[in-house]
């Protein structure tokens, strides 16, 4: 939880929507592996940097996450279900956080809430419908800082407007690509185990288009977050961390360490179609 649309076309590599808020998403369903073209988001990598996050199994399990809103996370990497009949997902885990949680906790929940409703409909295309989904993130995230200097709402924070960047005009990314980095920063000084704020500086090593990636070193970073034992971690940052890694050794033509990696992440997220095409189209999966 992996972006740079329409800077750099490639022939023969997969159509990748990549966001500067996480790991490399998730393909749409129906395309030929052998027909698309990789698409990076133009400027958007240099300003807002990517975003990755990191999960259970690779350090302290996370803790804070309300159980209403895991389905919700669950079904969104899955992808088995479009935005539409994810819905009531998101309906179920909104109305349970206003009734049970007050406070920073309630704000945060919303705002991850909102994050995932809106990433299934970045998924689609439906750009509009996504950016006001961020939007409303936003809000959340600032009223729980509002409320307490958080960490995760630092967090929140740089996510939301990572992916905003993704959907909403060039002119977006300019004026506000640049606070991505400002805020994860900002995240690990008031908590250096937050993972995810830890891979929103290093992701952009892995996505950002040439030049300006530096997949030596992205890998290196992200797997020295895998290494790091004090970690609070959840499971979708874990599968966004495998994916990353796989994908940058996919990059380099390196397809053996490229296998190895997308399978850990299938180990996690089965259905996820991001790594299912990517395997396709590199010729590891029939």
């Amino acid at each position: 939880m992996s972006g740079f649309r329409g800077c750099c076309v490639r022939a023969g590599y997969p159509k990748l929507d990549f966001y500067p808020g996480l790991a490399p998403p998730a393909l749409r369903g129906g395309e030929s592996p052998g027909r698309m073209e990789l698409q990076v988001n133009r400027m958007v990598v240099l300003l807002a940097g990517a975003l990755v996050t990191v999960a259970p199994g690779m350090g302290l399990y996370g803790d804070s996450l309300a159980p209403w809103f895991i389905p919700l996370r669950e079904a969104v990497y899955e992808q088995t279900l479009s935005a539409d009949d994810l819905s009531p997902l998101y309906e179920k885990a909104r109305k349970e956080t206003e009734k049970n949680l007050h406070g920073p906790a309630r704000y945060l929940t919303l705002s991850r809430c909102a994050y995932m409703l809106g990433r299934a409909y970045q998924y689609e295309g439906r750009k509009d419908e996504a950016a006001q989904q961020y939007e409303q993130g936003i809000r959340w995230a600032n009223a729980a800082l509002k409320e307490a200097e958080t960490s995760e709402g630092y967090q929140m924070l740089a996510e939301h407007i990572s992916q905003s960047c993704a959907v909403r005009p060039v002119s977006y990314a300019l004026a506000n690509g640049g606070k991505v980095e400002t805020y994860a920063k900002k995240a690990l000084e008031l908590d250096r185990r937050n993972g995810a704020a830890r891979i929103m500086i290093a992701a952009r090593y892995v996505y950002a288009p040439a030049p300006f990636h530096n997949y030596k070193r992205g890998i290196q970073m992200m797997q020295d977050i895998i290494n790091q034992g004090d970690l609070v971690l959840e499971k979708d940052d874990r599968f966004n961390v495998y994916s990353a890694i796989g994908y940058a050794y996919y990059q380099q033509k390196r397809h053996t360490e490229a296998e190895l990696w997308l399978q850990k992440a299938l180990g996690l997220y089965p259905t996820n179609q991001f790594v299912q095409t990517l395997r396709k189209s590199d010729g590891s999966s029939p």
